[in-house]
């Protein structure tokens, strides 16, 4: 099996996660394209409007049709700040006996300049095949230190804090999310 993962804070999914995970399906040769969402990302403080329990249930009911995609709930489970190098050592002992190559590991090209920060970045950019997706404005490949390819994915200019200050300010977001996780929202009365 041919794994690429997609890990983010998914405060809340958005269908730009959705439309990127599917181009790298589409276009690279991956079977699966697992989820995974972080109980709390080394960049960032907290989690606001919602609880990782919220973030991964709404994961799951959007992908929940789809037999390519997956998640993977290891960093939520442990807990605290997870580090991406934990997470594919973790996910490379876990599949050993099915998984071909290496683990593709799915960042936003907003990501490139401070991936040499990352955490363990030296074994990490040689453990995994880097695929980038573009945002809004790029036309052309970033410089980088490290080698990736670049996906040729629809470009959304849609964000996970766009959608949190547009329920907040009582702005359209119904089609930016998947509609279970519209749904989910509105139940829940998140981020209100």
């Amino acid at each position: 099996m041919r794994l690429a993962i997609l890990g983010g804070s998914f405060n809340p999914l958005h269908i730009g996660h959705l439309a990127l995970a599917d181009a790298v399906y589409a276009t690279e040769n991956y079977d699966k394209i697992a989820f995974i969402p972080a109980f709390l990302s080394p960049f960032k403080k907290e989690h606001s409007g919602c609880t990782a329990k919220d973030r991964l249930q709404m994961l799951k009911t959007a992908i929940q049709d789809v037999p390519y995609f997956s998640y993977e709930d290891c960093e939520i489970k442990k807990e605290g700040i997870s580090y991406t190098i934990d997470t594919i050592l973790y996910l490379k002992e876990k599949y050993k006996s099915s998984l071909e190559g290496k683990i593709g590991l799915i960042i936003g090209e907003d990501m490139i300049k401070d991936f040499p920060l990352w955490h363990r970045y030296k074994e990490l950019k040689e453990s995994v095949d880097i695929l980038v997706g573009f945002r809004p404005l790029s036309e052309k490949k970033t410089a980088a230190e490290f080698s990736y390819t670049q996906i040729e994915n629809a470009v959304l200019p849609i964000s996970s804090s766009y959608i949190r200050e547009a329920i907040k300010k009582k702005k359209s977001w119904r089609y930016l999310v998947p509609a279970t996780v519209y749904e989910y929202i509105i139940a829940k009365n998140l981020y209100d």
